[in-house]
């Protein structure tokens, strides 16, 4: 079994093992919260109206952050530091040092406060490990929650498996990593069937007691390795989602790696493992039949018969073999929390791919352009440039310290011209010049900083449309993060929207 340690070996005390309901006893657990993003904000609401002492912690003073701690200290935080300095160390909670810290995903396991909590023997929780424990309400109907990660493609996946259990009449929402945190889904006057949980590698590196009814890997590749300080890190804290899942671990039987991981995992007896493949489908997996998603899972006769899901063209308007894989995915998790076939088919039907993520944009004198900002690593980009076989790529940015190597060697046949933006792109440079040295590559000015980055894409997009053929599609999947020129994925690519249009404007 694979054990990932998440630098934080002290056991639960006493009072913090027995928390694990809405209804435990709270009322005056000393916590510090690191953090007041999105998640932060949530946890240190959730613990204020739970009767905890909070003091809450942040870098930034901004006009943001200050109006959050004026908000949290109006309910009732104990104390809220901002600015530089204010996260260096582990403050007191009114005199008297914390029992808990509950960290926001974005910090690394290293930073100063969250070292020092582990070297007092203070207990570290995430949000997500916070809202397990907070699940259960006297009164209301507790929610099953399926899990979703992996390297690329849990948004998709995330919003493909709500789309598909409320089509199965299952009250349920999309949370976590996708941006409403889970925290607030609990507090809503709304009862929940089943929680779609989208969860990152920082969450997962902090959750210990939550146990799913189902639960997704979809696939890995490098990423983040800066933060888990090692691609072996990453691996373990991806594994972590399927520790105690009680269902159904579904995994992708075409990547090594999530095998393993199933094979490894410490799970709830009677759990299944469950495979996806884009290929035909052996015993207790889902695949594909010619054109068809089929099911040999859960059926009674699955040693003899599948079952017909759905079609490939239910998967999206632009199928990829990408999109596939997350739609057989979905399907398991909403199979394994009781959905009919039909909701499945009727899910996907209703789904609506989200911004950014392989999305057409226009057709210009037989070009195809294409958005897939979302692409901010190799692995990402990888799927995108599956999908078409003539390709002017506009690619760079931050490469997070990946290889470029194998996506470059896969898909040198496919690319006509490689457009670079971003500030960082030596290991992509030295990729091209290896394995396709052939592939012209053109250069937009290297402006860093968020200001800049509508003029680095309107730059692009000239010198795409300049060397664009009939036939080529203009394929916007950077394989790279965006923060050196843009303030978002969604910024980067917003602004290649507006430039396409632009284009189309000045064409017609």
């Amino acid at each position: 079994m694979i054990h990932a340690s998440n630098d934080n070996p002290v056991l639960d005390r006493p009072r913090l093992a027995g928390l694990t309901s809405w209804d435990a006893d709270w009322a005056g657990l000393r916590v510090v919260v690191a953090g007041i993003g999105v998640s932060g904000f949530a946890a240190a609401d959730t613990l204020i109206e739970l009767g905890a002492r909070v003091v809450v912690v942040d870098g930034a003073d901004t006009p943001g952050t200050r109006a959050k701690a004026d908000t949290l200290r109006i309910v009732g935080a104990a104390g809220v530091l901002l600015g530089e300095g204010a996260q260096e160390t582990v403050p007191d909670v009114e005199g008297v040092r914390p029992e808990l810290v509950v960290t926001s995903p974005g910090l690394r396991p290293d930073h100063p406060l969250l070292a020092a909590a582990a070297a007092e023997g203070i207990q570290i929780w995430g949000d997500v490990e916070l809202a397990w424990r907070v699940r259960e309400r006297a009164g209301r109907r507790t929610a099953e929650w399926v899990c979703i990660t992996g390297t690329n493609g849990k948004t998709t996946t995330v919003g493909m498996t709500a789309s598909m259990l409320q089509a199965a009449g299952l009250a349920t929402a999309a949370v976590g990593n996708v941006g409403t945190p889970i925290l607030d889904a609990l507090r809503e006057p709304v009862e929940h069937d089943v929680l779609a949980v989208e969860l990152s590698s920082f969450q997962l590196h902090w959750t210990s007691s939550m146990s799913p009814l189902a639960s997704v890997v979809l696939n890995v590749a490098e990423d983040h390795v800066d933060w888990h300080g090692g691609y072996e890190n990453y691996l373990a804290d991806k594994s972590r989602i399927y520790e105690h899942t009680r269902v159904a671990c579904v995994y992708n039987a075409q990547q090594a790696e999530t095998v393993r991981m199933v094979e490894e995992a410490d799970v709830v007896e009677g759990c299944r493992a469950v495979g996806f493949t884009l290929e035909t489908p052996d015993v207790s997996m889902l695949g594909v039949v010619e054109d068809l998603l089929v099911d040999r899972a859960f059926l009674d006769d699955r040693r003899g018969s599948a079952l017909e899901l759905a079609s490939i063209t239910d998967t999206g308007p632009l199928p990829t073999p990408h999109g596939v894989a997350n739609a057989l995915a979905a399907a398991a998790l909403a199979r394994a929390a009781g959905a009919p076939p039909e909701a499945v088919r009727e899910g996907l039907r209703a789904w609506e791919p989200g911004d950014h993520r392989i999305q057409a944009v226009a057709t210009t004198h037989g070009v195809l352009w294409i958005n897939d900002s979302k692409a901010t690593n190799p692995h990402a980009a990888d799927a995108a440039l599956s999908a078409f076989d003539s390709v002017v790529w506009i690619a760079g940015g931050l490469s997070k310290g990946v290889s470029y190597d194998r996506l470059v060697a896969r898909h040198a046949g496919r690319l006509r011209t490689v457009v670079l933006i971003g500030t960082d792109n030596d290991s992509l440079l030295a990729a091209l010049a290896a394995h396709a040295p052939e592939v012209p590559v053109l250069r937009t000015a290297e402006r860093p900083g968020p200001a800049a980055g509508d003029a680095v894409m309107g730059e692009a997009v000239r010198l795409a449309h300049e060397v664009a053929q009939q036939g080529d599609t203009v394929l916007m999947a950077p394989a790279s993060a965006s923060m050196d020129q843009f303030s978002s994925y969604a910024h980067r690519g917003d602004a290649f929207v507006r430039e396409v249009a632009d284009l189309v404007g000045r064409l017609s």
